[in-house]
């Protein structure tokens, strides 16, 4: 599982010209869900998300988490991120979960966020999204199940 975590001021995501999700200050969040992902997985994946100490202090240090600046997320599927580019100039995505496998991981994410954090918002999992945000920062961390298990 690989999450792209984005610092922002504001986010939002739009489909077919309407607005799905929109969040102030926060984390605009990708998720990418491989095939081999669990909820235990997810599990680990949220609470190090939810606790993330990438806000500054008064200090100007990254010190604070999303509940200490009542943050807000934004989550947004994105099976790209398992995108495959050893061979050739087109991405290979046979990494990625399966749709259902996927979706179910993704609102099984969405579920467990919103009770840890206010307010959760989310784009909708296949849809051809358009995101807008204001990186704060920039700050952008990628997050990947292989490196904190």
């Amino acid at each position: 599982m690989r999450f792209v975590i984005q610092r922002v001021t504001e986010a939002s995501v739009t489909v077919e010209n309407k607005v799905v999700g929109q969040i102030g200050k926060g984390f605009l969040v990708l998720i990418g869900v491989s095939e081999t992902d669990t909820k235990e997985i997810a599990d680990k994946m949220v609470k190090k998300l939810c606790n993330m100490r990438i806000f500054d202090d008064e200090k100007g240090k990254t010190n604070l988490s999303l509940a200490d600046v009542d943050g807000q997320l934004l989550l947004i599927s994105q099976f790209t991120l398992y995108a495959d580019c050893k061979k050739g100039n087109r991405p290979s995505f046979t990494k990625a979960g399966a749709p259902d496998m996927a979706n179910e991981m993704y609102e099984y994410i969405i579920k467990q966020c919103q009770e840890k954090v206010p307010v959760v918002e989310r784009g909708i999992f296949g849809a051809d999204m358009k995101i807008q945000l204001l990186n704060d920062g920039p700050f952008t961390v990628l997050l990947d199940s292989n490196e904190i298990m």
